[in-house]
């Protein structure tokens, strides 16, 4: 298992960044949305052009997994990513979770916080890329 662990979330991460990243631009992500709102309040840039620029991000964090000597910059963009993931749950509870309540998350609110499993795994990840030494 241990031959294969470290490619299998590499490659896993490529493909989930890749293809969700891609549908951005093209307005077909069902995260279209929430995207949308979590971004109307940031002082530059339209709604429009932060789901054409999370998009590509989140294409260059897939392409960066796909090779090993640029995995080290793919953690570093995807924990970059993971901060902006996370805010509608602060700025649209609304949203996130049913009648406010922090124990019920809303679909919304469960496709966030299974992003806490992208992060243990990235944390896996970098403990095979960042060795001390």
């Amino acid at each position: 298992m241990s031959k294969w662990s470290i490619p299998a979330i590499r490659i896993s991460f490529a493909i989930i960044f890749i293809w969700f990243g891609i549908l951005k631009p093209f307005d077909v992500s069902s995260a279209e949305s929430l995207l949308k709102a979590t971004v109307a309040w940031l002082p530059f840039g339209s709604p429009e052009f932060w789901l054409v620029a999370i998009g590509w991000w989140e294409v260059a964090i897939g392409i960066t997994f796909l090779f090993q000597r640029t995995t080290k910059i793919a953690i570093a963009l995807l924990f970059l990513q993971m901060i902006g993931t996370f805010m509608p749950l602060v700025f649209l509870p609304e949203v996130t979770f049913q009648n406010g309540n922090i124990l019920t998350p809303s679909l919304e609110g469960q496709y966030i916080i299974k992003n806490v499993m992208i992060i243990s795994a990235a944390l896996v990840l970098g403990g095979q890329y960042y060795k001390s030494k």
